[in-house]
């Protein structure tokens, strides 16, 4: 009896073993499925918040149709492969230690061969749909192609071929070669297992019917080569044999023949191949694979080789010159830099003091206000509170102030998060929902002090604004939260800290319509779920209309509402018409235009501001070889509503994709005035621009190969080994081109290898202008190139006159920060600008900010610092004396005896404080330095005296150099 109970327990625990396998299974399959329908639907409720769910569906469809259409031919092919080669088992195995090795194999496979294989092929179909779903925007694109125009000069087929279906054909074509191939290795396996093939054993090594099934696949392999290398002589238009990107004299004449060759000589090996199945024997297939291998071999790589070294190598520019130009007629307008206007300049300067003058008066404000610069000065004059914050770069905008269009620099007021020491999960996401504020101050002028003139600021946002923000708050920004709660009933989230003594606030309910409804339990269970957060199903503060925010930076939205296009990478805010919107550069971009030059996007939009900041994101390293602004995009910050604009009336794959989401891009008319006002030229669209001009501005093709004029991006002055960034300002052309001033991004060139500079390039940024995207560039004389940037900062750093300004400025524990060095065609020659601002090296209560402490301008030869542009340019341009550092003296530009007399007497001092403190002598340090006390009190007093002779003194008349402090130049330097 107990021997029964027992055998009894034993059989009971080991069915309680059995069936919870199937259950952990099955909860497994349960939690994995849930998890995918918890992203799959709450994406979907998200993509119905901003009104794009057709974006979502018919990708979802897309990847559905490749994942199931990919998976089960793959499944279903290399299956029946298996079966066939199951089904051609010999009847008889010899006897022999590896059959006999292989019958274990065979005894344990047997009984569970079904489940084996369908497990298998289930696994290999997901593997292959996963890997295949990925590639939908190729398949949309290639059923919606759109034409482009234009012709490639070798095979005469448009563009979009090579854009769109090229590119589908050999997606099909992977997909069929790695099915091929599969079941070929699943067919030996099985033959093997099964006797079809033997390693050991008398008498022939595979069996009739295994030899013919293993020759239909191979001489399918082989039509399938065939077809690839018929395929390739297409691909040859992106080739990198030659001296540029394209099809070279080599491809053209050996690679191309080869290539059609080898198809005919593939499709006669694989009729070899298929003749297995009515003749006995591997000796014609094999002939016919050897003559396939050695056709590859001598025509793909030997007789190619040969026709480089020995035809083009002795004379390669006669006989690359047509393909040159097709490369650079190509890549120009790919890149739309074909319409680049470049002209000749700076051959005849203006010298003239008179006509001078009159053109510096017709100048206008020039911006010393360096966004890149001020985003601390910003934070610390306009955070209010400490759980707001600016980001480390600003923006630069136009608005007409006071009946006047002006560059602005703009930043939002965004949320850091709650206070510390008051976090919670409530005071996290129901409170500190948002940020608050549009701030901007004027480009071109400072406050007292060297601060921002502020036109917006401050909390709450005033009526009587220059500026009108109706909507100040900011839900949707570049640092809001993950995911915030906001607009239940009776909620109150903190809209913006008053100034009651008690330290008080006002508080807010959102209304604004985004979001996705949460105050139900099935939405709080799938977003706990999503977020990995219980306290969104469990919290009790969640009420009645509540609304879930996520995925709410700008272009993060504009991303998921048009997933097939590339953004600039730094979105930037307006007003517009009283509400704060983000405005996102959209691109289209393609690697496979014909003949055009390859570029890495994230290497060309490389520089100081993507190297050192976070504000601004850097682009992946794509590369690409078309680029297109197609798409304006806006983010509303208080409602996260997005909109697309179509702003390139003309580009085919925004047509495409028009095509793939109706009715999700806008038309270019739709756009509101007064967003319109707003757009610019972006920045990533331009870096790439003039890298690529840095080489296709020559478009002689000896002058190319022989790689004459040839130009690179300088570095930036102001951080060593980062490239330069562009700048927005409001310039005016010179003659040829349209002499009205016009907001433009401006960049310069170096000769390659050569600190001087070569070009000055500014592109028409103001979209209301008939000249929007125009570029244009001004080349200097070869035998006469102006300082580059690198050298107009040396000389800013050690001209006699501003290096004692400068270091003057830099004592009592304060550094210089150099501003951006703007670049300015004028009088014939070149105006350099740069803002140069101080920033006390200590603690709080010792100015940790950036002011403006001088405008450093120079001209031809001469330089002047200046406690404004104006002042500054006025010292460049005015008398014959040397330029005074300050803005005071006689008040016509020239110093006064006294004044030249203690400038004199300082710069004497600080070169004897610099050589002893180099040399480590600290008494002559200490007398050096009394000296420049000495000198600067001398200097203040003659300023002083000079000043009371004016009538109305300048600004800076007043000013000692150390009253103000100053920035130091390309590096930030303190006082030893």
């Amino acid at each position: 009896m107990a021997f029964r109970t027992a055998g009894t327990g034993r059989r009971f625990g080991a069915g309680r073993t059995r069936l919870m396998l199937p259950v952990l299974v099955a909860l497994a399959f349960l939690l994995v499925a849930f998890l995918v329908f918890t992203a799959v639907y709450t994406n979907l409720l998200w993509y119905r918040s901003v009104g794009f769910s057709k974006v979502y569906t018919t990708q979802l469809r897309a990847e559905a149709v490749l994942f199931a259409g990919s998976g089960l031919l793959m499944s279903l092919v290399v299956g029946a492969n298996v079966a066939v080669a199951y089904r051609l088992r010999p009847a008889y195995r010899p006897l022999s230690v590896e059959q006999q090795g292989l019958e274990r194999y065979r005894s344990v496979i047997d009984p569970r061969r079904r489940l084996i294989s369908l497990g298998l092929l289930f696994l290999l179909g997901v593997l292959t749909g996963s890997s295949v779903a990925g590639q939908w925007q190729v398949w949309l694109a290639f059923l919606n192609r759109t034409p482009f125009g234009v012709k490639d000069p070798q095979f005469h087929k448009d563009v979009s071929f090579y854009v769109f279906t090229y590119p589908f054909l050999r997606l099909v074509l992977g997909v069929v070669f790695a099915t091929v191939i599969l079941s070929f290795l699943a067919a030996v396996m099985v033959h093997y297992l099964y006797g079809g093939l033997r390693l050991q054993g008398p008498g022939d090594k595979a069996s009739p019917p295994a030899r013919a099934h293993l020759s239909v696949l191979v001489g399918i392999f082989v039509l399938l080569k065939a077809v690839a290398y018929w395929l390739d002589r297409y691909g040859l238009v992106h080739s990198e044999r030659g001296v540029t990107t394209g099809a070279s004299y080599t491809d053209v004449n050996a690679l191309l023949p080869a290539k059609t060759i080898l198809a005919v000589i593939a499709l006669l090996c694989a009729v070899m191949f298929f003749s297995n199945l009515l003749r006995r024997g591997m000796m014609l297939p094999g002939v016919g694979f050897t003559l396939l291998v050695l056709s590859a071999i001598l025509l793909g790589g030997l007789y190619p080789l040969l026709i480089q070294q020995f035809q083009v190598k002795p004379d390669e520019l006669a006989k690359e010159r047509g393909y040159i130009q097709r490369n650079i007629d190509f890549t120009r307008r790919a890149y739309g830099v074909g319409g680049a206007q470049v002209v000749q300049y700076g051959s005849s300067p203006q010298t003239d003091q008179k006509k001078l003058q009159d053109e510096a008066n017709g100048l206008g404000g020039v911006r010393v206000l360096d966004p890149n610069v001020v985003g601390p000065t910003f934070e610390q004059l306009q955070r209010i509170r400490p759980f707001y914050k600016f980001p480390d770069t600003l923006d630069v905008d136009r608005y007409t102030v006071d009946g006047q269009t002006t560059d602005t620099v703009v930043a939002l007021r965004e949320l850091s998060g709650a206070p510390s020491g008051q976090r919670s999960w409530v005071k996290d996401r129901m409170v500190y929902t948002h940020g608050y504020g549009f701030v901007s101050a004027y480009g071109d002028q400072m406050a007292q002090g060297g601060n921002p003139d502020f036109i917006t600021r401050d909390m709450p946002a005033s009526s009587g604004q220059r500026i009108q923000v109706t909507r100040p708050e900011i839900y949707f920004g570049e640092r809001s939260p993950r995911y915030s709660v906001v607009g239940g009933k009776g909620q109150r989230e903190l809209n913006y800290p008053d100034n009651s003594p008690d330290d008080g606030q006002q508080s807010t309910t959102y209304d604004g319509g985004g979001g996705v409804p949460v105050d139900s339990f099935f939405h709080k269970l799938l977003y706990s779920a999503r977020f990995q957060d219980k306290n969104l199903l469990l919290s009790g503060a969640i009420k009645k209309d509540a609304r879930i925010l996520y995925d709410r930076s700008p272009r993060e939205r504009v991303h998921k509402a048009a997933p097939w296009l590339t953004l600039d990478g730094d979105p930037y805010p307006a007003v517009v018409q009283g509400r704060v919107v983000w405005i996102v550069d959209g691109y289209t971009t393609s690697g496979a235009y014909p003949y055009s030059e390859q570029t890495s996007l994230g290497e060309a939009t490389r520089d100081t501001i993507t190297d050192t900041r976070s504000s601004v994101a850097r682009q992946a390293n794509d590369h690409i070889n078309y680029m297109r602004n197609s798409v304006k995009a806006t983010v509303d910050a208080y409602s996260g509503a997005v909109h697309l604009y179509q702003w390139d009336t003309e580009d085919p794959i925004l047509k495409t994709w028009m095509k793939v989401f109706p009715d999700t891009v806008q038309p270019k008319a739709n756009i509101p005035d007064d967003l319109l006002a707003h757009f610019r030229y972006p920045q990533d669209l331009f870096k790439v621009q003039r890298q690529v001009l840095t080489k296709y501005h020559v478009t002689d093709p000896s002058a190319f190969y022989n790689g004459e004029g040839f130009w690179e991006v300088p570095q930036d002055p102001t951080t060593r080994g980062k490239l330069q960034p562009p700048y927005y300002q409001s310039l005016k052309m010179p003659s040829p081109f349209d002499g009205a001033a016009a907001f433009s991004l401006t960049t310069v060139f170096n000769p390659r290898d050569n600190p001087q500079l070569a070009a000055f390039m500014a592109v028409d940024s103001d979209p209301t202008s008939k000249y929007y995207g125009q570029i244009r560039v001004l080349q200097m004389p070869r035998d006469a190139q102006p300082p580059g940037p690198g050298q107009v900062q040396n000389s800013f750093e050690t001209d006699s006159q501003v290096k004692g300004d400068l270091f003057a400025l830099r004592q009592g524990g304060t550094k210089t920060v150099a501003g951006n060095l703007l670049t300015i065609p004028f009088g014939g020659s070149l105006l350099y600008v740069e803002p140069m601002y101080t920033k006390a090296s200590g603690g709080k209560e010792q100015q940790p900010y950036p002011l403006l402490g001088k405008v450093l301008v120079r001209y031809g030869t001469r330089i002047a610092a200046a406690g404004t542009f104006a002042d500054a340019l006025k010292q460049v341009l005015g008398g014959s004396g040397p330029p005074a550092v300050t803005g005071s003296g006689s008040g016509d530009g020239r110093l006064t005896p006294q004044e030249q007399q203690a400038i004199s007497d300082l710069q004497k001092a600080v070169n004897d404080y610099e050589n002893a403190q180099h040399k480590g002598d600290y008494p002559g340090m200490g007398e050096a330095w009394q000296r420049i006390k000495r000198a600067q009190e001398a200097l203040s007093a003659a300023q002083q005296a000079g000043a009371k002779q004016q009538p109305k003194p300048t600004p800076d008349a007043t000013a000692s150099p150390s009253a103000t402090p100053s920035p130091s130049g390309p590096a930030e330097a303190s006082s030893g």
